[in-house]
């Protein structure tokens, strides 16, 4: 007590020292306020970034739902077409695969693209997301739907489909060991498949689909058709090229992968992974080379006139009796 006392009273014996005390607090007062601005300023960047404020849209909540249920139809229609293709007495049944998923996957994009896009799958979400077409917030909200509506898909298979063709052909489900491991595929071969097949229905489907100009000059229906078209090139590559009883094809989405898995585990779990690593390391090669693919198409060089022709080059060139036309204007 006598130290305080004394303290005071010499603060209130000079001015200089109390205007010092004063300047201290309104210093160390400025501080933290200005820390204070600081992180009010990095929080609310951030959640600028991602796109927080769409967590409040009633729409996006209404798109994520139609995500849900679209993608639950979709793995059941297409579930049940793939199983009655490869239950056929067809002699190569493999080979009908593909001509489903196209149909399958058009008539689904037809419907979806004008609602949320025609995501149905992680992967075009995700590849949305790095290219700026949808939000961080609304790209973990669609593949979550996503996943979602694959499992309660899955549910209504299980419980609609027999047994024994169930425990065949593991639900509809992704997998690369086959029974017993016999003819099992290994992982790393998966994966380059997955990869690879992913990246080529990117590289057709995607770029068309999100390049304005072209959206326009085909219209829906027909940007429909090369995506779908290049998804079931994806699957025929895939189910082709190996020759294995035990590998179901290419996935393509993970979360028609991640259902399956859930419900009944077991050797569908064994490589797992690449049905996701795969897919989403061709997304991200795709967005790099998609940074750098060339803005205006190649048509006629400058000039046009077919100036570059072989006969006119030679006569430029080796004849010597008139000059090169796109030099003479350049000069």
């Amino acid at each position: 007590m006598d130290v305080v006392v004394s303290a005071s009273s010499s603060v209130e014996a000079d001015p200089q020292f109390r205007r010092q005390v004063e300047h201290r607090e309104a210093s160390s007062t400025d501080n933290r306020l200005t820390r204070s601005d600081h992180d009010y300023s990095l929080r609310t960047k951030f959640l600028a970034c991602i796109g927080a404020h769409e967590f409040f849209s009633p729409e996006m909540w209404r798109a994520a739902l139609t995500e849900s249920v679209a993608t639950a139809c979709l793995m059941f229609s297409l579930t049940c077409s793939i199983i009655s293709c490869l239950d056929s007495h067809q002699a190569d049944p493999k080979l009908l695969v593909p001509f489903a998923v196209f149909i399958i996957a058009f008539l689904f994009l037809i419907v979806t693209v004008p609602l949320t896009g025609g995501h149905m799958s992680p992967v075009f979400t995700f590849i949305s997301a790095l290219k700026g077409v949808i939000t961080l917030s609304r790209a973990s909200i669609y593949v979550l739907a996503q996943c979602v509506g694959s499992l309660m898909g899955f549910l209504v298979i299980k419980a609609a489909m027999n047994k024994p063709a169930a425990e065949k052909y593991f639900l509809g489900g992704c997998g690369i060991m086959g029974h017993g491991g016999a003819n099992r595929l290994e992982p790393n071969t998966a994966l380059v498949l997955e990869f690879a097949c992913t990246f080529v229905v990117l590289f057709v489907g995607v770029t068309v689909a999100l390049d304005e100009r072209r959206c326009k000059e085909l219209g829906l229906v027909m940007v429909c058709v090369v995506v779908a078209g290049s998804m079931g090139l994806a699957v025929f590559v895939s189910i082709t090229v190996t020759g294995r009883a035990g590998y179901a094809g290419v996935g393509l989405n993970p979360a028609r992968c991640l259902g399956p898995a859930l419900l009944i585990g077991g050797e569908l779990w064994y490589g797992h992974w690449v049905f996701w690593v795969g897919p989403f390391l061709a997304c991200s090669l795709y967005y790099g080379i998609s940074m750098n693919l060339p803005r205006v198409g190649v048509g006629l060089v400058d000039g046009g006139e077919y100036e570059y022709d072989i006969v006119k080059l030679s006569g430029a060139c080796f004849g010597g009796s008139e000059r090169f036309p796109s030099l003479q204007r350049r000069t």
